[in-house]
């Protein structure tokens, strides 16, 4: 692959892993980089580059919540079997995410057309960066942080996984973003809403990384610059979602807030002199 050489695919392997599980936009993120590495940001071997190094978080977030994940599905599993099971807090959670997972499956077959084109617009991302900002923020102002995991229920569940449609569609608005801020209007505490957005986010992403990567690996991509990327993703990831769940312990969102607000500017900035299409 031509258009991305091994010392940009490190670069842009350690922006996926960053912003992915952030709530921050890894889209906009990658658009960026790429955008002032002068990589052709519409070949279709860039574009599925994209796509394979995104499997590589989704690979740190399964990892790092291994034994969590592990615990569930079991919990699943020994519910189906026998009834007395059925009671366990993680065996009613298996069902929610799988319930909170289908609204995002339907309406990103029904939407793909309109999700790969006009709103797969810049312009879009940077509003919806913007916009989402002062989503986060409201939602930090009005949670009363005081329900823990334990505490969620299907109805949770279910708001938090259908937010995250709201990214679907307006991809700047940030997955994490959409889930996080949508589990503290809820008044969960923040390293709860976090997990539970991390939970509710992996079927999702994983689902949408194998679809994609049929297409990623038909794309003209070369091997070397696709297997470092993800590995640096996957490195990079890990070490992200390690310290974003350390840092909601003590701090609100305010950073990721401003943050954002400065990143959808950028784009904006970058759109408006061409240096992005």
């Amino acid at each position: 692959m031509s258009a991305i050489s091994i010392g940009q695919a490190v670069v842009l392997g350690a922006v996926e892993g960053v912003t992915e599980f952030l709530p921050v936009s890894s889209t906009g993120h990658l658009k960026i980089a790429e955008g002032l590495m002068g990589i052709p940001v519409e070949d279709k071997a860039v574009v599925g580059f994209s796509a394979v190094i995104q499997v590589g978080a989704i690979a740190a977030a399964l990892v790092y919540f291994g034994k969590d994940i592990v615990r569930i599905v079991g919990a699943w599993f020994r519910g189906l079997a026998n009834k007395e099971e059925r009671y366990h807090h993680d065996y009613k959670f298996a069902w929610w995410v799988i319930f909170a997972t289908l609204p995002i499956v339907v309406v990103g077959l029904a939407a793909k057309p309109l999700i790969e084109g006009p709103l797969a617009s810049l312009w879009v991302v940077a509003g919806s960066l913007i916009v989402g900002s002062g989503v986060m923020w409201a939602a930090d102002q009005m949670g009363r942080h005081k329900r823990g995991e334990d505490d969620t229920s299907l109805k949770d569940a279910m708001w938090v996984g259908c937010s995250q449609i709201l990214a679907l569609l307006f991809p700047g608005f940030s997955r994490s973003g959409a889930t996080m801020s949508t589990a503290l209007i809820l008044d969960l505490e923040r390293v709860a809403a976090t997990r539970l957005s991390f939970f509710l986010g992996i079927p999702a992403l994983t689902g949408a990384g194998i679809y994609e990567l049929k297409d990623a690996i038909g794309s003209g991509a070369a091997v070397a610059p696709l297997a470092i990327g993800t590995v640096v993703s996957f490195v990079v990831a890990y070490a992200s979602i390690a310290w974003l769940l350390k840092f909601v312990a003590k701090h609100s969102f305010n950073s990721f807030v401003i943050y954002r607000i400065l990143i959808g500017a950028l784009l904006f900035g970058l759109l408006g002199m061409g240096v992005l299409s």
